[in-house]
């Protein structure tokens, strides 16, 4: 009998570490995010309020889970506040809704500057040659679970959603790329059989994006998205969100794709933008 006490305290002892974290997630998740949360979120989110109760509900829940589980660092003597914390998780959480997700699980922590910061990066030149540079950045995703984001460009995201920039979704979006194994634009479809037609569209608009930035023509996708497969899914995901009528008219394929990888429709949450404005009429008077 004692043997059996003692297999099952150690059984127990194992078991707690594991145990542990989801008993304090769930008494989390039982309490409802405070009002003055919520507040944050229609303050910060413009189309929150537009979104229906349930979508509400789903993503009041996530930023719970989000607060509780993820740390939030200030750099260069910022404090992050209530505010700070509440936007960013709320914008990273849209990117979740009506998805069975864990939220974001391989990521810990959030890096916030007060703006723009400034990262190293080792530049390859002709011949294998390292050069050490800097680079001004408003946000990175990195994948050993830290996300860094430039908190005054995260409030102007915040303050226009009709852009198509947003940097917490940009590196968001990222962190669900990662998902996958590595962030390459192809992020984890669940059904293997979804990544032709997902490989199909996105490579097809991703060229003519490249196209489109070589000769600077006008798009509807911030250029930047050319850089690269993976700057395209991140780029493509703000536009999905803050212009889903723009996306949908001139890619439409891309935006049926984004439909069903993100499970929501933008559109509902948003009045269509005004009709651009008419060419000039003239008038021709012959004669004298």
């Amino acid at each position: 009998m004692e043997a059996l006490i003692w297999i099952g305290l150690t059984a127990l002892l194992i078991a707690a570490p594991f145990l542990y974290p989801r008993w304090r997630l769930r008494r989390v998740l039982a309490r409802p995010l405070p009002p003055e949360a919520e507040a944050i979120l229609r303050r910060n989110i413009p189309v929150y309020q537009r979104m229906s109760p349930d979508l509400q509900r789903q993503l009041r829940r996530m930023v719970v889970q989000f607060l509780h589980q993820k740390k939030f660092v200030g750099c260069e003597g910022l404090e992050v506040s209530d505010e700070m914390a509440v936007t960013i998780a709320g914008q990273a959480c849209l990117l979740l809704l009506n998805r069975p997700s864990k939220v974001y699980p391989a990521l810990h922590t959030i890096l916030v500057y007060p703006s723009e910061f400034v990262a190293r990066r080792a530049e390859v030149g002709p011949g294998g040659v390292v050069t050490p540079g800097r680079q001004s950045m408003l946000g990175e995703s990195w994948d050993d679970g830290r996300v860094v984001l430039s908190w005054d460009n995260v409030r102007r995201g915040a303050a226009d959603w009709t852009d198509g920039h947003n940097v917490v979704l940009h590196e968001f979006a990222h962190q669900l790329d990662s998902e996958s194994g590595r962030a390459n634009g192809a992020p984890y479809l669940g059904n293997p059989a979804s990544y032709r037609e997902w490989s199909e569209v996105l490579s097809r608009d991703y060229q003519n994006l490249r196209m489109n930035a070589m000769y600077r023509q006008h798009t509807v996708m911030d250029p930047y998205g050319a850089t690269n497969p993976a700057e395209f899914f991140a780029v493509a995901t703000e536009t999905f969100f803050e212009k889903p009528y723009q996306m949908a008219e001139h890619h439409a394929e891309l935006y049926a794709e984004f439909l069903k990888y993100y499970r929501v429709d933008p559109r509902e949450w948003m009045a269509p933008p005004p009709p651009p404005p008419e060419p000039p009429s003239y008038a021709y008077v012959t004669g004298w």
